[in-house]
């Protein structure tokens, strides 16, 4: 259990955040060096697939490409990522520990990047962000939890999370390569979780189709089996031989950002390969690093109120609400 400081000033400054959108029209993300160009800037509500952004949008012009940026309050941000990260009509101390671990993701992304044009993107590759977006319960756990922010040795963690672990939440070098204190595996349950267990299949044309997606062209797949384990117990590497016997090494997480999040949930599964069918069975959603959501809902229905929740997912954090001078007393 932690205790709540506050930081600096007792009043807690608007801070902004800013959103790229990606979505069915605006699909794609600036290239690193690309050069852009401010096209418009206005202030109040846009429509965009069917969502409605509001604050500040900026269009940008790159080499061949529209790109639309939202400049919103930290705040409202929060709100949306928490309603559309998490499930319908969930415990008000799981969908407060949500808006923490979301908001204190976003500092630590705007702090990391600094002087870039956007802090974060609207879908999973950072938190999904579906503009103004209302929900009263969500409100409120945001409302309550105004500011609060995780850190670690003074400054915001990346506070992870996925949907669904099953038996451990995952090592994050297994999955970025890197190891930090406060992102451990733990002991989780998910009974909860429509992917507590799930199932799939996939013909070798598949997966040959989805390698060659991300530039690894193996023709004629004839044996598919799991070569290693990460420390929980997830699949780390596959071994695919092809029809000449050469064999080929692919990393479990670049077989699942291949196949798509979704037709792939996790790297938490058994392998059955037969007649040219890869036949998995599986349990959890996510890449499996820090805060597992389901897992932070039945704590919540156990009785655990959200401080407990995020020191148990993020041992040895300090909570804090943070004050006027953000970026420069984190710099």
């Amino acid at each position: 259990m932690f205790l709540l400081h506050c930081l600096s000033v007792p009043a807690l400054a608007q801070e902004f955040i800013r959103v790229l959108i990606l979505d069915d029209q605006f699909n794609s993300m600036p290239r690193d060096g690309e050069k852009l160009k401010l096209m418009d800037k206005t202030e109040g509500k846009l429509l965009v697939a069917d969502h409605p952004y509001t604050g500040e949008i900026e269009v940008w012009k790159g080499k061949d490409k529209l790109y639309l940026i939202d400049q919103v309050g930290l705040e409202d941000y929060v709100k949306s990522v928490v309603k559309s990260e998490a499930g319908k009509d969930w415990d008000i101390e799981a969908l407060k520990a949500q808006a923490v671990a979301s908001r204190t993701y976003a500092l630590f992304r705007k702090l990391q990047n600094g002087q870039a044009k956007y802090d974060v993107v609207s879908s999973v590759l950072s938190q999904v962000f579906q503009g103004d977006v209302v929900d009263d319960k969500v409100a409120k756990a945001v409302e309550d939890t105004e500011g609060q922010i995780l850190t670690y040795n003074g400054k915001p963690i990346e506070a992870l999370y996925h949907s669904t672990s099953e038996g451990q939440t995952e090592d994050p070098v297994e999955v970025f390569g890197w190891s930090v204190p406060y992102l451990k595996p733990v002991k989780v349950k998910s009974d909860l979780s429509p992917y507590s267990i799930w199932a799939r299949k996939f013909s070798v044309g598949e997966i040959e189709d989805a390698l060659k997606s991300g530039g690894i062209s193996i023709n004629g797949i004839k044996d598919i089996r799991v070569r290693s384990h990460t420390v929980t117990g997830r699949v780390r590497e596959l071994e695919i031989t092809d029809e000449n016997g050469s064999k080929t090494i692919v990393k479990a997480t670049d077989l699942r950002k291949f196949m798509g999040w979704k037709r792939l949930p996790s790297t938490q599964f058994k392998l059955d390969f037969s007649d040219g069918i890869v036949s998995l069975e599986g349990s959890g959603y996510g890449h499996g690093v820090g805060l597992c959501q389901w897992s932070a809902l039945e704590m919540a229905r156990e009785g655990k109120n959200y401080k407990e929740i995020l020191s148990y997912f993020y041992p040895g954090t300090q909570l804090v609400k943070y004050g006027s001078q953000l970026t420069e007393q984190w710099k």
